[in-house]
């Protein structure tokens, strides 16, 4: 019962000439009687019965406004002198929600609480909460995230994009910062997937080995390309696991590094060189105009000029992929949207009480994010790019078969 409750009221009120400042006293009307009912369950008793049966009491109301399609509700929420109540017509659907609110109450009970969620808390009238509630809601959430994040890779996933993202936990009674790690593919048929996602204390390359362990562990397979920033572990667990796939390092990451070494006022001058390198037919022109602009660089910035011929195998390695893939595969912008809404629920929470309550969010939000790819029907890249894609890896692997055999 949320806004799709409005908007029948109000359809069917609408067709019999009723206006809506009607139906708006009608809908209050309703809503508030089904917080007295679900209040008296949750007490065992109505309001002024003498009973037994009775639990606990009622200590007034909070007032919340409710955005409906008929305007704004002033709620009067029931509040309990011990325990809490939440109307089950505002309790938040979506699966993220439930587990960021489940993290700010465990935060709360556990006394690791900044204020700004000691704030909500109270706001959400969750402060009298027991720590055995808690647990228990966090169970449910963690068992349906753990089945996600466990769940069998099929089929082959040509493009993987791998990243990393920090937050801070409180373990041991100190607050760190530990690494959220994130992968996403893109399978044969040319649908996005996410992959896993683990938290740990660092992007050490043990520790990436063993992510992407799991990964194939789980059915990870026919990898092509893998896109990351050029983060020394990261690179050496892809050499070490996923043998056989190319690696390009995410090229805005690469210009940031570049443009470093270079003074301000020149940064513009030499990006707009670097971009004529990108915007070449094919890898063999990229080559030879990178190599051009190393050399037009040397002079006045040597650094810059090294640095951009040290990388031309990584930063053109997406340049052997179909022409129509190579907007998304040359950086991990692909993963930008996705890391800006764990950043956002993570702003809330500040502290995370336990890895296992950052782990819970951030499966809450993955998931969320993957049944979104589902519902919208819509494939990243189109299966005809995808069958030029395989027909060009078998031309590779033929031609590779014939050199190996010394046919010319």
């Amino acid at each position: 019962m949320t806004d799709d409750l409005s908007v029948a009221l109000e359809e069917f009120l609408r067709k019999r000439g009723i206006q809506t400042d009607f139906i708006r006293e009608a809908l209050s009307t309703f809503v508030h009687l089904i917080m007295e009912i679900e209040a008296k369950q949750k007490t065992g008793a109505s309001r002024y019965e003498r009973t037994t049966k009775r639990i606990t009491y009622r200590n007034g109301y909070r007032i919340r406004a409710w955005d409906t399609r008929v305007g704004r509700l002033e709620l009067r929420i029931p509040k309990l002198r011990r325990g809490s109540y939440y109307p089950s017509f505002l309790e938040p659907r979506r699966r993220a929600e439930k587990a960021l609110l489940s993290v700010v109450q465990e935060a709360y009970v556990h006394g690791v609480s900044t204020r700004k969620v000691e704030d909500l808390v109270c706001a959400l009238g969750l402060g009298g909460i027991s720590k055995s509630e808690v647990s228990r809601i966090c169970a449910e959430l963690d068992k349906e995230i753990r089945l996600f994040l466990q769940r069998p890779l099929t089929g082959r996933y040509p493009y993987i994009w791998l990243d990393a993202i920090y937050l801070k936990v409180r373990e041991d009674g100190r607050v760190v910062n530990m690494a959220l790690v994130i992968a996403t593919g893109v399978k044969e048929t040319g649908e996005r997937e996410f992959l896993g996602l683990d938290v740990g204390l660092s992007e050490s390359e043990e520790y990436w080995t063993e992510f992407l362990r799991r990964l194939v562990a789980r059915g990870l397979g026919g990898v092509l390309l893998v896109i990351s920033d050029a983060h020394d572990g990261l690179r050496q667990a892809i050499a070490k696991v996923l043998q056989g796939a190319s690696w390009q390092r995410c090229r805005v990451h690469f210009m940031r590094n570049l443009l470093a070494h270079v003074p301000k006022t020149a940064q513009q001058m030499v990006a707009a060189m670097v971009r004529t390198i990108f915007a070449q037919p094919d890898q063999a022109a990229a080559k030879a105009q990178l190599a051009r602009v190393a050399e037009s660089l040397r002079p006045r910035y040597p650094k810059a000029a090294e640095i951009l011929l040290a990388a031309e195998e990584e930063v053109l390695a997406y340049m052997v992929f179909p022409p129509e893939h190579w907007r998304q595969i040359h950086s991990t912008n692909p993963l930008e949207r996705i890391n800006a809404e764990f950043a956002r629920r993570f702003d809330v929470v500040g502290i995370f009480p336990n890895r296992e309550a950052a782990l819970r969010l951030a499966g809450a939000v993955a998931q969320e994010q993957q049944d979104e790819w589902l519902v919208s029907k819509r494939r990243y890249f189109s299966l005809a790019s995808m069958a030029k894609l395989y027909e060009q890896k078998a031309l590779i692997n033929r031609e590779t078969a014939l050199l190996a055999a010394g046919v010319s």
